[in-house]
């Protein structure tokens, strides 16, 4: 399991207010790319996503995640209602760079380069994958309890 240094903690700490601002922006542009690839856009619902319903709910996850990444024990409920649609939608953990892909241009295409310089996205990135590591692991439990019930 991966781990986020404490100098990319600090770093993603202090973008929470851009987050705060810009998140929907962010996630709309990461689903924008997400959703070329076919697969990928068939395992979301498109109500949730033309009304704006999943890129504020992802916004508000990636804003909680900024501000308690120090505190990863006050997300717990949070991250379980992620596994959980997670696992009713199908998510593998090969989506996750796939997401990686997207959400990481979408900082910086969002934040602009004096905002969103390389620092952030290697903080970012580092907070990323140690979500992603958290989540797959829990994800593949959900599977595994899945199949043996």
């Amino acid at each position: 399991m991966r781990t986020v240094s404490p100098a990319a903690m600090q770093i993603v700490k202090s973008t929470a207010p851009a987050i705060e601002q810009y998140g929907v922006d962010i996630t709309t542009a990461m689903y924008a790319r997400l959703l070329q690839d076919p697969e990928i856009a068939a395992m979301f619902d498109r109500a949730a996503q033309e009304s704006g319903e999943q890129p504020r709910r992802l916004a508000g996850a990636i804003l909680a995640y900024a501000k308690n990444i120090d505190k990863l024990q006050n997300l717990g409920p949070a991250v379980q209602r992620m596994v959980a649609r997670h696992v009713e939608t199908g998510v593998k953990a090969e989506h996750y760079p796939q997401v990686a892909a997207a959400l990481l241009p979408a900082i910086r295409d969002v934040l602009g380069e004096d905002v969103a310089t390389d620092d952030v996205l290697a903080a970012w990135g580092e907070a990323y994958w140690m979500l992603a590591d958290i989540l797959i692991a829990a994800e593949a439990q959900a599977y595994q309890e899945a199949r043996s019930a």
